[in-house]
């Protein structure tokens, strides 16, 4: 009985050791299991962070690059506006020497016999359409009147001549007003007078109208 007893023990004694070592066994394999899987975890966030970290880079040179863009569009737009302000000065200049050139030499076809005011030509057919007396004549004697005094101010004109009768100077008013470069033609009180050289009476007239250019 002693000798089987002790038998039994030596076997109880052995599967303890062989449950422990199965133990520590496994417990190793979980611990190993778990250093894998952080380092892995770790190669995975790291990869993860250099890939923000160039996302970062990428962001801030784009940023960079914006501002760049943006203090080269200031500049740009100073530029643009420098050239703005010099064309419109240029076209002044242009409009100031071309404008009352232009006047004048209109205001040289009016009184020019043969010739008529600048009116576009369908609009001047529709004027005798419906009112022939508002068309200009074409066969006006334009040596039958003259202008005396010519001013012209912020675009606003003043005249003043001599003519023949009351129909020149109506004629000459139906032509300003069918110019393209007058509007407003205002007709101001007219006098008769005589002429101490040849003794004809004459009309002594005024306008006032817009110019256009």
């Amino acid at each position: 009985m002693i000798r089987i007893n002790l038998l039994s023990r030596k076997k109880r004694a052995a599967e303890r050791q062989e449950k422990t070592q199965v133990w520590l066994l496994v417990a190793l394999g979980v611990v190993l299991l778990e250093v894998v899987g952080l380092v892995i975890y770790h190669g995975i966030r790291s990869d993860e962070l250099r890939a923000q970290e160039r996302k970062n880079q990428e962001i801030s040179s784009q940023i960079e690059q914006g501002k760049r863009t943006i203090d080269k569009h200031d500049e740009v737009k100073q530029k643009l506006a420098l050239l703005r302000a010099r064309e419109e000065a240029i076209a002044k200049l242009e409009s100031a020497r071309s404008g009352p050139t232009a006047v004048l030499l209109e205001l040289m076809h009016i009184l020019t016999t043969g010739r008529g005011p600048s009116v576009d030509p369908s609009r001047l057919v529709q004027i005798r359409r419906d009112d022939p007396a508002a068309a200009f004549n074409a066969n006006w004697d334009a040596r039958r009147l003259w202008l005396t005094s010519f001013k012209e101010e912020k675009r606003r004109m003043h005249i003043d001549g001599l003519a023949r009768d009351g129909e020149d100077v109506s004629e000459l008013a139906r032509r300003l007003s069918l110019s393209d470069y007058f509007s407003g033609v205002k007709m101001l009180p007219a006098r008769r007078q005589v002429d101490s050289a040849t003794h004809v009476e004459l009309v002594a007239f005024s306008m006032e109208a817009e110019v256009k250019y």
